[in-house]
């Protein structure tokens, strides 16, 4: 009979077969070696899954494509963690796809379930002879304070004057937990060093550096999973899914991430881990077109922070999420699904008594740029372009910046002189940055 999900071995994900496996999207061997380590025969695989036995041989030989939702389905089932399984590069138009994938899905494929480099373990370094440092019960706190200190000044900080210490606070978090092996103080630890990456991934996003931000995303979710804490699991899978999704620009993987979380967080938690997770999703189906799924999930989102006890966020949530926050995300979406009349009555409720920080403020602008220039408005979307790369330049976020560069390359309305404005600051500061680099 099949065994539990606890059962496999450790190291499954590590062995070099399955490795290469989940790097190239190789399901067909992925499942084989489940149904190895947990020594089921294919029946019991089939139960497992719930598919018939002749259609497990198929998917086993390779002579059975799998679509995204059967991809997603089956890893639920088998405990194939999700945000290990990456789909490497696109084959030949005519040529063949890889073993166990819908040559007519790849691309789909690719998008929604490939979470990029392997990652299920992060060597740590050695500790060389007298550079031990002990332990106790307040280190983590202690740690866990520091990224706190952070993530409360980057609302009023530039991220490349906090990025040097975060990654400084980076290192520190991973030698102490590095030190803590063997201790009881492993666990809480591996939070600490959760969060410190989470921080710094966002911060590298925030300047432009894209590979950097997803190498401590995916380590921060790693870390999370050797803490065992549901909901830093969720809040990591959940930052990874939002990265990918409105700074990659890649919603169907960010919409594969939400669904793990999801799975991870199951039906009984917080109002605002849910509240925000539905917010996530909203945006994913956005961003694919789905109009009613992403309607669906924001109107979980609302009855999520109406439930009694959401006031307080819990832990590693430090604001509080709100009424305004979810009209935030509402007003995302509509700019997503080109309803600007929806988007600006959004937003004007986002930017109400509990407005987001400066920089949040100002992305949240250039949407709603994006909404006046749907609807027609050129000079107000041009003035609140300017006034958020006003807060971009000042505090050098390129996060900002760059999608005032990218609202302008999607204008495609008449000419105007506000045009015009933009375009001369936007060259002037193309320039600076030259004369500095």
């Amino acid at each position: 009979m099949p065994q539990p999900d606890g059962d496999l071995p450790p190291d499954l994900w590590t062995r070099p077969r399955i490795a290469a496996a989940l790097a190239t999207c190789d399901m067909a061997t992925v499942i084989e070696g489940v149904r190895e380590a947990r020594g089921w025969s294919q029946g019991d695989l089939a139960r497992a899954v719930d598919y018939s036995q002749s259609w497990v041989s198929r998917v086993i030989n390779g002579q059975q494509a799998l679509t995204v939702t059967q991809v997603q389905d089956l890893a639920r089932r088998l405990a194939i963690p999700l945000h290990l399984i990456r789909f490497t590069g696109t084959p030949p138009r005519d040529g063949p796809a890889p073993k166990g994938v819908d040559g007519t899905k790849r691309r789909d494929f690719g998008r929604a379930v490939a979470a990029g480099a392997l990652i299920t373990t992060v060597p740590h370094p050695p500790v060389r002879n007298g550079e031990e440092h002990a332990v106790n019960e307040t280190t983590a706190p202690a740690l866990r304070s520091i990224t706190g200190g952070q993530r409360r000044m980057d609302a009023t900080s530039s991220a490349r004057h906090l990025l040097p210490s975060a990654v400084a606070h980076v290192h520190l978090s991973e030698h102490m937990l590095t030190n803590s092996r063997g201790t009881p103080f492993f666990t809480e630890l591996s939070a600490a060093a959760s969060e410190a990456r989470g921080f710094a991934g966002w911060l590298h996003a925030d300047q432009g550096d894209m590979g950097s931000a997803r190498m401590h995303y995916r380590t921060a979710v790693v870390r999370a999973r050797q803490a065992g804490m549901r909901l830093l699991d969720v809040y990591m899978l959940g930052s990874l899914a939002a990265f990918e999704i409105d700074t990659a620009e890649d919603p169907e993987l960010g919409l594969g991430l939400v669904r793990e979380a999801e799975h991870v967080l199951g039906p009984a938690a917080h109002p605002t881990a849910r509240a925000w997770l539905n917010c996530v999703a909203a945006l994913a189906h956005a961003g694919t077109g789905d109009a009613h799924a992403a309607v669906h999930s924001l109107g979980q989102a609302d009855r999520e922070v109406a439930r009694p006890g959401n006031s307080d966020p819990p832990w590693p949530w430090v604001f509080a999420f709100d009424e305004a926050k979810v009209a935030g995300y509402r007003a995302l979406v509509g700019v997503r699904l080109r309803q600007p009349h929806n988007a600006r009555a959004a937003f004007a409720e986002a930017f109400g008594p509990t407005s987001p920080s400066a920089k949040q403020s100002a992305v949240l602008q250039v949407e709603l740029a994006s909404a006046h220039a749907e609807a027609g408005d050129v000079d107000e979307a041009f003035r609140l372009a300017q006034d958020a790369l006003t807060t971009g330049v000042r505090f050098n976020s390129e996060r900002v910046i760059g999608r005032v560069r990218s609202f302008r390359r999607r204008y495609r309305g008449p000419h105007a002189n506000c045009v015009d404005a933009l375009d001369d600051r936007l060259a002037s500061l193309m320039t600076d940055l030259s004369a500095t680099g």
